[in-house]
Order: C-alpha cells, then sequence, then structure tokens
C-alpha cells in the first residue's frame, strides 16, 4: 500500500520529534559534567567541550546572526499582518487564508517552544554573556529554531501568493542561505555546546514537517488581502 505524502511529512515530524527527546535524555544523563562557566553541569561534556575548544567564541558570527534572527521575527510581524487585514476586510476569520492560519499556529508554537526551554533548563551556555551574571540557558538553541522554522515556513507560503516561478526561486535561495548561515554561524560562535544547535535544528524539523503535513502542494493565485 502507497503512503501519501502527508502521512510521510508527519512520520518525518515524529522522527525528528523522537531524535530531539532522546538527544535531551542523552545531554541530561550521559557524561555529565561540572565544564560550563560558574560550575554549571553540561551533558555529553566531552563532545560539547572538544567542539567549543575548537571554535572558541567569536562575536561576530554571534552579532551577523542576531541579524538574521530580527529578518525572522519580521516575517512573523508581516505575515500577522496580513492575516490582521484579512480578517478586518473579509470580517470572518474563516475567510483568512488557511495557509496563513496555519503558519499562526506554527508561529505560536515555536514561542511556546522558546519560553518553555528558558524555564526548563537542559543545558546552560558555554560563556557568560555580556550584562549576565550567570549563564542563561542554551538548549536548545532558540536562535536557530527561529531563523530555521519562519524561513521554512516562507517555502510552503511562497506557492500560495507568487506565480513567478523565477522570483520564487530567488527567495528560496536567500531563505536556504539565511538558514545555513545562521546555523553555522551559531555553531562558530561559541555562545552555544554543539548538542544546543542540533536541537534547534531537530526542533525546527519537527515543527515544520508537522506544518507541511497541513499545507497545500500545489500552486494557487491569491490576493493578499
Amino acid at each position: 500500500m502507497e503512503i501519501s505524502k502527508k502521512t510521510l511529512k508527519v512520520m518525518a515530524g515524529v522522527l525528528a520529534l523522537f531524535m530531539f527527546i532522546i538527544l535531551i535524555l542523552l545531554v541530561k544523563t550521559v557524561d555529565v559534567a561540572a565544564i560550563g562557566p560558574q560550575g554549571t553541569s553540561i551533558g555529553l561534556s566531552a563532545m560539547n567541550k572538544s567542539f567549543n575548544d575548537l571554535t572558541g567564541t567569536n562575536m561576530f558570527w554571534y552579532y551577523l546572526t542576531q541579524v538574521m534572527g530580527i529578518v525572522a521575527i519580521l516575517i512573523v510581524v508581516l505575515f500577522a499582518a496580513v492575516g490582521v487585514l484579512q480578517l478586518i476586510k473579509r470580517r470572518d476569520i474563516r475567510k483568512v487564508d488557511q495557509c496563513i492560519i496555519a503558519a499562526g499556529c506554527l508561529y505560536a508554537v515555536m514561542f511556546f517552544f522558546y519560553i518553555l526551554f528558558e524555564k526548563v533548563i537542559i543545558n546552560y551556555r558555554p560563556v557568560v554573556m555580556p550584562d549576565e551574571a550567570a549563564p542563561e540557558a542554551s538548549f536548545p538553541s532558540s536562535h536557530t529554531m527561529l531563523v530555521c522554522v519562519v524561513l521554512g515556513s516562507v517555502f510552503a507560503l511562497l506557492p500560495q501568493y507568487i506565480d513567478d516561478r523565477h522570483s520564487g526561486k530567488i527567495i528560496k535561495g536567500v531563505c536556504i542561505a539565511l538558514m545555513a548561515l545562521t546555523v553555522f554561524g551559531r555553531l562558530v560562535c561559541g555562545v552555544h555546546w554543539i548538542t544546543d544547535i542540533i536541537g534547534g535544528v531537530l526542533l525546527s524539523a519537527a515543527l515544520l514537517a508537522f506544518f507541511y503535513s497541513f499545507m497545500k502542494p500545489r500552486r494557487v493565485s491569491r490576493t493578499v488581502v
């Protein structure tokens, strides 16, 4: 029996989420040692310390990826504005484009995890950030998650409004470049452990897979508002 594309996407989401949970269990139980600043205990310490020693701290990449995070937030604001304008004009939430509502749900879940892992601390940063008195929570890399989820969602939203394939390819290329630079930048800037980045990528992959399972895989020509 042939498995539908939607089912495959859900399965991919479940697998990525399962791997994310396994990573959390490993970080909390395997090779835990007080290698962090102010004696904070870090899981998978040998791997994390080796990679952190290799990269050191590079604040250029940290600030560059901060800019990419701002771009992602602006995209969220843009789609939110489109949804609000559609609701005002059409006067019925059921008439707001389903892809906009789906994106809103995706971003809401993403920000839920963003806040959750600020409270439920899995690992601490390898450095104390400027203007901070103590190390902050660092797992998963919420910045990596923000950029990957938001820019990854653009791939599904673009065909709903842009019929020009050339323009669509350019925008997608830019999104891929920004996501790759963010993951690379967060890996080498030294303010995260490598497991933080892996966790951010896995959680992003899970959220995007579930999001894509709800999206219709066809091009639709429609007005924005």
